[in-house]
């Protein structure tokens, strides 16, 4: 018998089979309560109505519906042989923002699904905030999940009653041997590897025929089409942890994989698949992202490449390894982008924790747009898993001796281009001194008047410099089209007189 269950496992091409009569992984939520109501007396920390610049989804045509979702999750172990169940069927309830089309007729049945980060102890969106223009324009609809139980310290603190029954209990009694001694962010009365299986079912929620699913749109079936998951630094590290450790273990009970695609950013290893776990080491063959059954699109910033760059491996565009990287020239890890978009500094004070700094030593975080060269990705992911055309050949910032290669104007070589380090007023960082995480955040040192002088003549060489810049880029894939008009418009905005 046994035989016969690793004969299949083999047949399946997935790693971590379990074999019977281990506990399988959970298929079905238990509950899901919302969408809540919100005012200002009670509202979704982090919502679009009250998050630092404050947006309008209704007059954009979009709706925020937020969700408390629940069922049973298990905390795996990892080694070598594949993912196996450490602790099984622990009770969870965590948070779920939505934003998608009012109408069913706007809706693309795209749905970028980001395990909200939790970097400064408390969410934030960091995918819609990056993409939010992109999404909207396009019709798709974005997901955020509250995905580490230090967040859900927050949320309880924010509004107490709000948030009463969310719950990421350790499964193991505080004196278990296995609930082992933690330190930073990480307490023993609550475990942060219930996060796959959260994000598994929050998965087959969106596909289901739950009354409760919001992309049923009233109907019968659910119209998200398309699954994208999203992470970016520490969620990042997620994906790698979900796609190499537990996506095996969903495609061997259900057939198929969660999600259509991903986009994998800021980080180069898998995150510890328990609180007790170790890190996976550099050289292990569980760390790199190889046959991930989906395609997956990897980015660093110019903050991380350099650690990641030994890490760099080949493009593929055969069915099973579908695969890209690339490093974003110029652009900062922390931007100011993802605190413009988080909860207001009242509400994040009121949850306890402090707003992140948005100055560091070298002056105001890089201002550096990452959206375009992430909304391109995106797009060419979205390309890649329903069209079937490749995206553009993976581009890697230059390194020689562990340094990277700078251009006459202090601009990294290499790496997707845009006019702000090919038709630059700049020099720009990928990392500070200062507060927080200024480490990543990354600065620009503003070109003087003999400089520009230099480079452009008078406004309209600029001007016309980064028009054919540009259309270049739009023409390689590494702005869209949309993004394009927007650029050429704001170049008129940079003043070289």
């Amino acid at each position: 018998m046994q035989f016969k269950v690793l004969l299949a496992c083999t047949l399946l091409l997935v790693s971590g089979c379990l074999l019977a009569p281990s506990p399988s992984i959970p298929s079905a939520l238990t509950k899901v309560v919302g969408p809540l109501t919100q005012s200002e007396a009670s509202h979704a920390f982090g919502g679009a109505a009250y998050t630092l610049k404050s947006e309008d989804l209704p007059g954009q045509g979009y709706t925020e519906e937020e969700f408390f979702v629940s069922g049973t999750a298990n905390v795996y172990d990892w080694p070598a042989s594949g993912a196996v169940i450490r602790t099984p069927d622990s009770p969870y309830t965590t948070r779920v923002l939505v934003r998608r089309p009012q109408s069913a007729a706007r809706f693309s049945g795209r749905v970028v699904v980001e395990m909200l980060n939790p970097s400064n102890q408390f969410d934030l969106n960091i995918g819609w905030a990056i993409h939010h223009d992109e999404i909207v324009r396009q019709g798709d609809a974005w997901v955020g999940i509250t995905a580490k139980p230090v967040a859900v310290a927050t949320l309880k603190a924010f509004d107490p009653v709000r948030y009463a029954s969310l719950d990421w209990s350790n499964p193991l009694a505080a004196d278990d041997p296995k609930n082992c001694d933690v330190s930073g962010d990480t307490t023993k009365a609550t475990e942060n590897g219930l996060v796959w299986d959260m994000h598994t079912e929050v998965a087959k929620w969106l596909r289901s025929t739950d009354a409760s699913n919001p992309f049923r749109y009233g109907g019968a079936v659910s119209r998200a089409d398309r699954l994208y998951a999203w992470g970016y630094s520490q969620t990042g590290g997620f994906l790698f942890t979900y796609i190499n450790a537990i996506q095996p273990l969903v495609i061997a009970k259900d057939g198929k994989p969660p999600f259509d695609g991903y986009i994998v950013g800021m980080l180069g290893g898998p995150s510890p698949i328990n609180q007790c776990a170790e890190r996976i080491p550099a050289g292990d063959p569980r760390r790199p992202i190889r046959n991930a059954v989906v395609p997956v699109i990897h980015v660093m910033s110019q903050s991380d490449y350099l650690g990641w760059a030994p890490s760099r491996r080949e493009d593929n565009d055969t069915a099973g390894d579908q695969y890209r990287h690339y490093d974003i020239a110029g652009a900062g890890h922390a931007t100011p982008d993802e605190l413009w978009f988080a909860a207001r500094s009242e509400d994040i004070v009121k949850g306890g924790r402090t707003p992140p700094a948005v100055n560091c030593d070298q002056g105001p975080r890089s201002r550096f747009p990452s959206w375009v060269a992430y909304n391109a990705i995106y797009r060419n992911l979205k390309a890649w898993v329903e069209d079937g055309v490749p995206p553009p050949s993976s581009q890697n910032i230059e390194v020689v001796g562990g340094k990277g290669v700078l251009d006459a104007n202090g601009n990294v070589k290499g790496g997707i281009r845009s006019p702000w380090v090919d038709v630059p007023t700049s020099t720009w960082n990928g990392n500070s001194t200062g507060l927080s995480f200024c480490r990543i955040a990354g600065h620009e040192i503003p070109f003087d008047a003999v400089k520009l002088v230099s480079l452009y003549p008078d406004q309209q060489t600029y001007e016309a410099a980064v028009r054919r810049n540009v259309d270049d880029l739009v023409k390689a894939r590494f702005i869209t089209p949309e993004d394009g008009i927007v650029l050429k418009a704001r170049a008129g905005e940079t003043r070289v007189r």
